[in-house]
C-alpha cells in the first residue's frame, strides 16, 4: 500500500492541472541511478501500461509498473515547504539506506 499525505495529494493535483489532460494518472516509479541504487520518478500518463497497477489514493489514482512496485510497497510520500523551497519527502520502509537529498534509495537485495 502507498500512503500520499493530505499536503503531497494537493501538490500533486496542482501540477496535474498544468498538464494537458486534468484527468491523468500519477505515475510513480523508481529507475536505476541517483547517489545510491534507486531513484524516485513521478509523472503523469494519460494511459496505463499492461504491467500496471492502480491504487487510489485519496483523490488521485497512483499507477505503478510491476518493477518498481516490489521497492515502494509502504512508501509514504509527504510534501513540505521549508526556507529552501517545497518538495515531496519519501519515507520508504524498503530502504536500508539513502542520500541526503531523500530521492535517492539503496536496498540489500
Amino acid at each position: 500500500m502507498i500512503t500520499i499525505s493530505p499536503a503531497a495529494t494537493t501538490e500533486i493535483l496542482r501540477l496535474r492541472s498544468k498538464q494537458s489532460h486534468d484527468h491523468a494518472f500519477f505515475r510513480l516509479r523508481i529507475e536505476p541511478g541517483g547517489c545510491c541504487q534507486w531513484f524516485y520518478t513521478m509523472t503523469f500518463a494519460e494511459t496505463l501500461q499492461p504491467d500496471d497497477t492502480v491504487y487510489p489514493c485519496d483523490r488521485l489514482q497512483v499507477v505503478i509498473d510491476s518493477q518498481s512496485l516490489t521497492y515502494l510497497e509502504g512508501l509514504q510520500i509527504d510534501y513540505s515547504e521549508d526556507l529552501m523551497g517545497g518538495g515531496f519527502r519519501f519515507h520508504n520502509p524498503q530502504a536500508t539506506q539513502s542520500c541526503g537529498c531523500g530521492h535517492s534509495f539503496g536496498t540489500i537485495s
